[in-house]
């Protein structure tokens, strides 16, 4: 039992203390078998077993620091009161007609968003995607110049250089010169890590102080020394900005340059390959209201006065897509976007396609995948030749011999570039695209967005980008990969196991 401890000394100690030990560690053993696998899936309870009974000393405090998905109890109290309040303001606005030129299965998919937190599904939307690196930062100066009352933006990494970030920065600026009002969060982890941050947070303070209309605050903070205390790897991982209440940008990308500033990317000509989409129109007010619940969160502020929204025009709104706005992570309980990935996918009948960087299903989701191609679906699946993260990269690949022996194709994008878009594309008329990977993070510990979109133009349009990233990538093929080498499989195999920590 001791054996963690040996060759430290403890075999000299007197018997009664090695018996105290001895008790000790037994009734830790006997205490975490009843505590850890409540409300947790049984390979992630299985997985903080193994390392706590195998190596205790490393286990135990990982899992205090880390074990527990839930917010600080004051979240969970500001994050409650948001999702009832959203729930009143909006429950006269679903409109079952709506779908009315849809199955029935997709208005049952709709209403199970709607139930776990989703806004209504709206009709009278109007969507532009953008691939383009560049002009999703020229979309953002180019609207923060037009606001006229206020401008909202929440990323989880935020960068300054002079030629992407940096000019989105300025307008930020000049907007608060001119009056309007600047909201600006980040994640503090995602950008702390990011080169320049202290110039950054000097930029940020120096414009505070000189314009009183413009505000920023770190989202999730990391306070390590204050009473309250989370867990440190929630993230908010969202992407939004919204104009005035009338337009909106969500998608991928964060914000900073190409090379996310990181001088080995630089070095080995390393991209970032996202996509974005603006939005006019009801969805809007969802884009705004999941800002707003942020906000609140972090500094106790309510916006609900001060949000030009028009629940009237958005109710009448007629024309261009039906968009659903899913908000998801640690405020919501039951995965929204993992149940919205699988609903969807046991939906699809004739083609699926899943674009995600980081691909680290659960049981659920690989069973969905898995069966769809069992069933005839075309399924394929884009991901990135070599993630940028190692240990990302090895978990996902643990699971391509399975999906591929199911009969799902799977392409990588070709290294040294990141495919960084997330999509899903189900037959020929229904999209989800937004911040949220396909991994374990996503679903249970990142806060994220998501656009169910129904509408096969713009599900047509979807496909033309997802075909430029066909045309450079390469298929994967299954007897290839079932002779990768050794060290890359056991690599793979170790690093499973670590998916399920969560």
């Amino acid at each position: 039992m001791l054996w963690p401890l040996s060759g430290l000394g403890i075999e000299t100690l007197p018997q009664w203390i090695i018996l105290i030990v001895l008790t000790l560690e037994i009734g830790l053993r006997l205490a975490v078998l009843g505590i850890i696998p409540e409300n947790r899936r049984p390979n992630t309870a299985m997985a903080w077993l193994l390392a706590i009974f195998f190596i205790p000393v490393v286990g135990l405090p990982l899992f205090l620091l880390i074990g527990s998905t839930r917010l600080s109890a004051r979240r969970q109290r500001r994050q409650r009161r948001i999702n009832q309040a959203l729930l009143e303001a909006t429950r006269h606005m679903d409109l079952s007609d709506q779908l009315r030129d849809h199955d029935e299965q997709l208005g049952a998919t709709a209403a199970l968003n709607r139930k776990l937190g989703a806004f209504p599904l709206q009709d009278g939307n109007q969507l532009e995607l953008i691939s383009d690196y560049k002009a999703s930062f020229e979309w953002m100066v180019q609207a923060i110049d037009d606001a006229e009352e206020y401008v909202h933006v929440l990323f989880y990494i935020v960068g300054d250089d002079p030629e992407y970030s940096g000019p989105v920065l300025d307008a930020l600026e000049r907007a608060a010169a001119r009056g309007v009002r600047v909201r600006l969060l980040y994640d503090h982890l995602g950008t702390l890590r990011v080169n320049g941050y202290r110039r950054l947070k000097r930029r940020l303070t120096r414009a505070s102080e000189r314009y009183e209309s413009f505000q920023w605050y770190r989202a999730l903070p990391v306070r390590p020394l204050r009473r309250r205390f989370s867990r440190l790897d929630l993230r908010n991982h969202r992407k939004i900005v919204v104009i005035d209440g009338e337009r909106a940008f969500t998608g991928s990308a964060n914000l900073i340059e190409p090379h996310y500033q990181r001088s080995s990317a630089l070095r080995m000509n390393r991209h970032w390959v996202e996509l974005n989409v603006v939005v006019e129109g009801p969805a809007v007010t969802g884009l705004d209201i999941v800002f707003a619940s942020d906000w609140y969160a972090e500094t106790g502020e309510n916006l609900g006065d001060e949000l030009l929204v028009d629940l009237g025009a958005d109710e009448a709104a007629h024309g261009g897509s039906l968009v659903q706005v899913v908000p998801s992570g640690p405020g919501f309980p039951d995965e929204n976007n993992l149940r919205l990935f699988n609903d969807l996918i046991y939906q699809a009948t004739e083609r699926l396609v899943v674009c995600t960087p980081y691909l680290v299903p659960d049981d659920s989701l690989l069973y969905a995948l898995t069966n769809a191609a069992h069933r005839g679906v075309d399924v394929i699946v884009m991901v990135s030749e070599k993630a940028d993260q190692f240990a990302v990269q090895h978990a996902q690949q643990s699971y391509y011999q399975a999906l591929l022996e199911a009969g799902v194709k799977i392409f990588r994008y070709p290294a040294p570039d990141v495919m960084h878009a997330k999509f899903m594309m189900v037959d020929d008329n229904v999209a989800v695209l937004g911040s949220s990977n396909m991994d374990q993070r996503s679903f249970s510990l990142n806060f994220e967005v998501t656009l169910m979109v129904v509408d096969e133009t713009k599900v047509a349009e979807l496909d033309e980008v997802f075909s430029s990233y066909l045309d450079v990538s390469a298929s994967l093929d299954l007897e290839s990969w079932r002779r990768r080498p050794w060290r890359v499989r056991y690599l793979d195999n170790v690093f499973r196991l670590t998916s399920a920590l969560q």
